[in-house]
C-alpha cells in the first residue's frame, strides 16, 4: 500500500509541476503575504489553517506564545510554557508523564506537533511534554477545538504546534545555561548558517536534576535523579527560487535510574527519533506544491530488579510512526486560498505485555477553503475523509467564520468534528499485575485470551459473553463548538472571550469483563461514555506603557457524564458522610463532574521592561480551584461529599539584565510561595531558584 502510494505521489508531483510551467506567471500577493511585509501586524500562525495567517485575522480560538516570552519567562521546558496558558491544565499519568488538559479534556485528545510533524509514545494516553526542551521554539501555537478536517485522529480537543527556529542570514550562535535547586542544569546551544542556496540550523540540549523527595517518611524518592539530551539539526537547499530541499533531524534520549528503594531497583531509558525529507515547489504564482516524508520511532525500556537482584518487572515499547504526504495551496486571488493534501499514515507497536505485534495503515485525503466573502467577512469550510485498516471510515468537517464588525470589534464561531480512533493499548493489551494479580486485555485481544484464561481454570466467571466483542471499537466522536469575540477599547488593550462545548460520543472506558479465582478481576474497554464539556474563556492584553505589559486569563468549565447527570437526577445516587453513618440520597447539583477537572483556573502576570538599561523582570501568577481525583465514597461518582484537592495559585518570578549585547544574565524563583501536594501533585517540587547565563556570537 505505502509503495503504491509513493507512486501515485510522485506521479502527482512531477506531472502537476510540468503542467504548472505553462500557467501564467504573474503573481496576485495575498493579504497575507502582504502582512508579512509589514510590522504593523499581528503575529503570523500556521496552526490553524496550514497557511500563513494574522492571528488576529483568525475564526478559530487560537493562542500563541512568542519568542520574547519564551527567554524572558527562563523556561527549561514545554510544560513550563503550557502550564501559564488560559485554558490549558498540565496533568500527571500514573507514570509521571506530564500531558496538558485543553478545554476540560483529557491530554489524550490534544495532538502534539512539532512543526506540524506529530510525536508519537503515549504509553498510557498521555505524551509527556517534559521531554521537549524549548531552548530552539521561536513560538507555540495552541488551536482549541475539534481540529480534525485538517489532523485527523488525536485533535478532537486541539492542537498544539510547536515552531522552532529558522536560519538567518550569515552565521550566528547562542549559548544558553541555567541551573537551580535539585541540582539542576541546563545547558543548550543553537547555531546557524544561511547564504543564498544553503540554511542550517542546529540545537542541542542536555537537562539533568537530581531529583526531589516530597515524603520524607517513605522509602522512595518522589522524581529520581534523570538526565535528558536532545540534539536538531535542520538543512535546507534552495536550487532555485521555485524548488527547494529540506532535511530535519531530530534525537532525544532520557535516562533515569530508580536506586532509593532498599527493596527494588532498576533504570528506565527513553530513545526517539524524527526525520522528514520535504520538497516545495512553486508551479506558478498560484500554485505551491509540497511533498513530505516524515518518520519516527519512540523505544522506551526500563526494568526493576528485587533486592537480590533477580529481574521483578521489565518493558519494552517499541513505536513507529511513518507518513507520506502531498500537499497542494492553490491561491487564485487575494480573497481566496485552497488547501488539499493526501497521505498515508502507518504505525506498528512491538510492546511488552501484548498481543502481537499489531499495525495500522491509514489513508486519507483533506482539503480547506479559505474565502474573504468581503472585507468584513471571512469563511473558512474544511473536511476530512480517514481510512483504517481497524475501524470504520471517518468523515471530519468543519466551518468557521469570522466577522469584523468595526477595527475595534469582532466575532468568530466555528463547529468541528473531531475523532480518536481506540490506541494500540485498548485494543491489543494483555497484561497481568504480578503482585495485586488482576489482568487488563485489549478489547481484540479478549476473543483470545479470556477463553485460553477459561481453559488454564483461572476464571471463576464470565461477566461479559465474548459475542460483544465480535464488532469493532469505534472510535471516540466529538462536536466541538466555539463563538467568541474580540474586543480593542482602547489602545495597547486587547480582549478576547470565546464560548466553548465539546459533546464526546463513544467515549472508551474499562470494565470488569470476568472474575478471576484468586478474587481478581479481568478488565477490558467498550464504549459507553458520553461526556460533555463546557464554560466560557476570558484572555486580555494590556501594554500600560513602553515598560509595562499586563495580561491574563480566566476559565470557567464545566464537565460531567451524561449518564452521571442522569443518575443524580433521577435520584439514583447515594453517599454516606463516614463509614459508619447512615447513606443518604444526593441530590442533582451534589454532582460535582469529571475527575482532575478544576471549575475556575487563571492566570496572571506582568511584565516590566527598560530598554535603556537592558533590563526586564516578570512576575507571574497562576490559579486553580479545587478538584477531586478519586471518589472516596464508594457511589462510583465525584460529589461534594468526596475528598478534594484543595485550591491553590503558583507564582513565578524572573529577571534579567543584558550587560552587553551578546551577553546577558538572570535568575528568577519559581513556585515562590514553595506550595507542594505531596500525595496528589508529585511534578509540583516546590520551590526553585536559579540563575542564566546567555552568550551570542
Amino acid at each position: 500500500m505505502i509503495k503504491k502510494l509513493v507512486v501515485s505521489f510522485i506521479i502527482c508531483f512531477v506531472g502537476a509541476t510540468i503542467h504548472g510551467q505553462d500557467l501564467n506567471q504573474t503573481r496576485n500577493d495575498s493579504l497575507v503575504d502582504g502582512a508579512l511585509q509589514g510590522e504593523t501586524f499581528d503575529p503570523i500562525v500556521i496552526s490553524a489553517t496550514r497557511t500563513k495567517r494574522q492571528l488576529s485575522s483568525l475564526p478559530l480560538p487560537t493562542q500563541l506564545i512568542d519568542k520574547q516570552e519564551i527567554t524572558s519567562i527562563n523556561s527549561m521546558r514545554l510544560t513550563d510554557l503550557l502550564s501559564e496558558q488560559t485554558g490549558l491544565v498540565t496533568v500527571s499519568d500514573f507514570g509521571g508523564g506530564q500531558g496538558i488538559q485543553m478545554q476540560g479534556l483529557d491530554s489524550q485528545y490534544t495532538l502534539i506537533l512539532v512543526n506540524g510533524l506529530p510525536l508519537v509514545g503515549r504509553s498510557a494516553g498521555t505524551l509527556d511534554l517534559s521531554r521537549i526542551s524549548v531552548g530552539n521554539i521561536r513560538q507555540v501555537e495552541i488551536v482549541k477545538g475539534a481540529s480534525s478536517s485538517l489532523y485527523g485522529n488525536e485533535a478532537l480537543g486541539g492542537v498544539i504546534n510547536i515552531i522552532t527556529d529558522t536560519p538567518k542570514n550569515g552565521l550566528h550562535g547562542t549559548l544558553n545555561y541555567r541551573g537551580g535547586s535539585n541540582t539542576t542544569h541546563d545547558v543548550s546551544a543553537n547555531l546557524s548558517l544561511k547564504n543564498e542556496k544553503h540554511g542550517l540550523q542546529t540545537f542541542v540540549n542536555r537537562f539533568q536534576s537530581g531529583g526531589y523527595d516530597l515524603i520524607d517518611t517513605d522509602q522512595t524518592q518522589t522524581v529520581e535523579p534523570f538526565d535528558k539530551t536532545t540534539a536538531n539539526i535542520d538543512w535546507s537547499f534552495q536550487f532555485n527560487d521555485k524548488t527547494s530541499l529540506q532535511l530535519t533531524n531530530r534525537l532525544y534520549r532520557q535516562n533515569q535510574d530508580y536506586t532509593a528503594s532498599a527493596l527494588l531497583k532498576g533504570a528506565s531509558t527513553i530513545n526517539e527519533w524524527n526525520g522528514m525529507l520535504k520538497i516545495d515547489h512553486e508551479l506558478n504564482p498560484q500554485w505551491n506544491t509540497s511533498l513530505e516524508w516524515y518518520t519516527t520511532r519512540y523505544l522506551a525500556q526500563e526494568y526493576l530488579n528485587d533486592a537480590s537482584g533477580a529481574l521483578f518487572y521489565d518493558n519494552d515499547f517499541d513505536q513507529l510512526f511513518s507518513r507520506p504526504e502531498l500537499r497542494t495551496t492553490f491561491t487564485p486571488n487575494q480573497q481566496t486560498t485552497l488547501v488539499s493534501g493526501i497521505g498515508l499514515t502507518f504505525q506498528r507497536l512491538e510492546r511488552t505485555d501484548f498481543l502481537g505485534t499489531p499495525e495500522f495503515y491509514s489513508p486519507y485525503a483533506y482539503v480547506q477553503y479559505d474565502r474573504a466573502l468581503n472585507k468584513d467577512l471571512n469563511l473558512i469550510v474544511g473536511a476530512r475523509f480517514d481510512q483504517h485498516n481497524e475501524y470504520a471510515s471517518q468523515f471530519s468537517p468543519k466551518l468557521a467564520l469570522r466577522y469584523e464588525l468595526s477595527p475595534k470589534v469582532s466575532f468568530k464561531g466555528s463547529v468541528g468534528y473531531g475523532f480518536k480512533t481506540p490506541d494500540f493499548r485498548q485494543l491489543y493489551f494483555d497484561f497481568t499485575n504480578a503482585t495485586a494479580g488482576y489482568t487488563v486485555l485489549g478489547y481484540n485481544a479478549v476473543a483470545t485470551r479470556l477463553p485460553e484464561l477459561d481453559a488454564s481454570g483461572e476464571l471463576l466467571s464470565i461477566t461479559v459473553p465474548l459475542a460483544d466483542f465480535d464488532t469493532p471499537l469505534k472510535p471516540e466522536r466529538s462536536i466541538a463548538f466555539n463563538l467568541g469575540a474580540d474586543f480593542k477599547p482602547l489602545r495597547g488593550l486587547k480582549i478576547e472571550t470565546n464560548f466553548f462545548r465539546n459533546d464526546i460520543k463513544n467515549l472508551i472506558d474499562t470494565r470488569v469483563i470476568a472474575q478471576k479465582t484468586n478474587g481478581q478481576n479481568v478488565f477490558s474497554y467498550y464504549n459507553v461514555r458520553r461526556v460533555f464539556t463546557y464554560g466560557s474563556e476570558v484572555n486580555f492584553s494590556y501594554k500600560i506603557t513602553s515598560e509595562f505589559k499586563f495580561s491574563g486569563g480566566y476559565q470557567l468549565l464545566y464537565a460531567k457524564d451524561k449518564a452521571a447527570v442522569k443518575a443524580f437526577d433521577n435520584g439514583g445516587v447515594f453517599a454516606r458522610i463516614d463509614p459508619s453513618s447512615p447513606s443518604f440520597r444526593l441530590e442533582p447539583n451534589d454532582y460535582i463532574g469529571l475527575l482532575n477537572r478544576s471549575k475556575h483556573t487563571a492566570n496572571v502576570k506582568l511584565f516590566y521592561h527598560l530598554k535603556s538599561y537592558g533590563l526586564e523582570a516578570n512576575i507571574r501568577g497562576t490559579y486553580r480551584s479545587a478538584f477531586g481525583l478519586f471518589d472516596t465514597n464508594g457511589n462510583t461518582y465525584l460529589d461534594r461529599y468526596d475528598t478534594m484537592v484543595s485550591g491553590f495559585s503558583i507564582w513565578d518570578f524572573a529577571v534579567n539584565k543584558t550587560i552587553t549585547k551578546d551577553f546577558s544574565l538572570g535568575c528568577g524563583i519559581d513556585n515562590l510561595l514553595d506550595y507542594t501536594d505531596n500525595n496528589n501533585l508529585p511534578n509540583v517540587p516546590g520551590q526553585l531558584m536559579y540563575g542564566t547565563l546567555s552568550i551570542n556570537f
